[in-house]
């Protein structure tokens, strides 16, 4: 009679257990509110091509923080055509300029700026996630040192363009072959007067980026825009979450983050191979900006590692699906697929896709997300989209 008791038991909290999950009242699961939700299959390299190389040394940690709590959020890094900044794009819209004592208002993206976006005492970087679509949301940031003009990514308002002055940006582009930007994400300019960017979704927005990861969505852009001509152009579609992007040093061509493949490709755009496009390197983790340097090596912001956990829910949709249709909340979620705590990586490639550096913090001690990396004067002035400062580490 004990045994069947406990049998009946079990059962029903086994049965009361799958209806929570079923129904999940609390809508704790990262696609709750997604009905069209969909994932895809990820085509990843072979787990024996991901990098093993690590920095034992853990270099980062002797990272400076600079200017905490003054700058949330500051996704992308750019001096001007004077060396003068750095200049950075915050959570709440504006893009800000260090004139050397202080931080001051530079620019604005958005025609809809209201109190929502004034900064708040107690502000987070993701304080501001609700009201992005109203107070703007810039991401990368590249000035074309011919003009002294600033290029903008904005995540919602599109590509975007602003004088030496600054001020109210104008908007240059907001679609291509009639479909919308929904997260444009990162800019670069060439000496012509081309701008190439990327679109990382049509689908979702930036403040669905974790549903974007997750559901392996393969929307994602890679766009020219024509100053001369206004005229947009589609140069590599169907991507899967396509993230930073940087010209060569020479102009020959640009290579471009695939952030959930965890990939760098080279899109040709002079010489035999115009308009074809190669895999530069497989990369350690998942992919955000990417800068050259005066050398013309490419920094690599890498926001985590590869963890075996990950690499088995993007072989296998149908698995992710399941687990993602669970009670579990999206920070757990999200900390299952970076291997339990946020640490960031910065790496090096040479212009063939040689790796020639890596600097990690892999306990998160001090650097602990990355976004972008820019090299000036001997200094990597590594960004975050999601921290409140600017980490500044000494290559010399």
């Amino acid at each position: 009679m004990p045994y069947m008791t406990l049998t009946r038991g079990l059962a029903i909290v086994i049965l009361l257990f799958a209806l929570y999950c079923g129904l999940d009242p609390f809508k704790q699961s990262p696609i709750q509110g997604f009905p069209d939700f969909e994932v895809h299959k990820i085509n990843l390299p072979s787990w024996s091509e991901v990098p093993l190389d690590h920095d034992k040394d853990n270099l980062l940690l002797k990272s400076e923080l600079m200017f905490v709590n003054q700058v949330q959020g500051p996704e992308s890094i750019a001096f001007d055509s004077h060396g003068r900044g750095p200049y950075t794009g915050v959570a709440d819209g504006r893009i800000l300029f260090w004139n050397g004592l202080s931080w001051i208002d530079f620019a604005y993206t958005s025609p809809n700026r209201s109190e929502l976006c004034n900064l708040k005492a107690s502000a987070t970087p993701l304080s501001y996630v609700e009201t992005e679509d109203i107070c703007g949301r810039p991401l990368g940031l590249r000035f074309d040192k011919k003009t002294g003009d600033l290029y903008i990514a904005d995540a919602y308002f599109g590509l975007m363009k602003v004088g030496p002055q600054g001020g109210f940006a104008t908007s240059l582009a907001t679609e291509a072959e009639g479909v919308p930007f929904r997260f444009t994400n990162d800019v670069d300019i060439d000496t012509e007067g081309n701008v190439y960017f990327t679109d990382s979704s049509t689908k979702y927005q930036r403040r669905n980026f974790i549903q974007l990861i997750l559901s392996g969505d393969n929307s994602g852009r890679v766009l020219k825009y024509n100053s001369a001509t206004k005229e947009t152009t589609v140069l590599v579609r169907n991507i899967q979450f396509p993230n930073g992007i940087s010209l060569s040093k020479d102009g020959s061509f640009f290579v471009f983050s695939e952030g959930v493949i965890g990939r760098l490709c080279k899109y040709w755009l002079k010489g035999d191979k115009a308009g074809t496009l190669e895999i530069l390197a497989i990369l350690p983790g998942f992919a955000d900006n990417v800068r050259v340097n005066e050398n013309g090596d490419f920094w690599v912001a890498i926001h985590c590692r590869r963890y075996m956990y990950s690499y088995i829910n993007a072989l296998y949709p149908k698995i992710r699906k399941a687990i993602l249709k669970l009670p579990i909340p999206t920070r757990i979620q999200y900390l299952l697929h970076i291997g339990g705590k946020m640490h960031a990586a910065v790496v090096k490639y040479s212009p063939d896709g040689k790796l020639l550096q890596i600097l990690e913090d892999n306990e998160g001690k001090v650097v602990k997300a990355v976004s972008e990396v820019e090299e000036k004067d001997g200094k990597l002035w590594i960004g975050s989209v999601l921290m409140p400062f600017i980490a500044v580490y000494h290559l010399t």
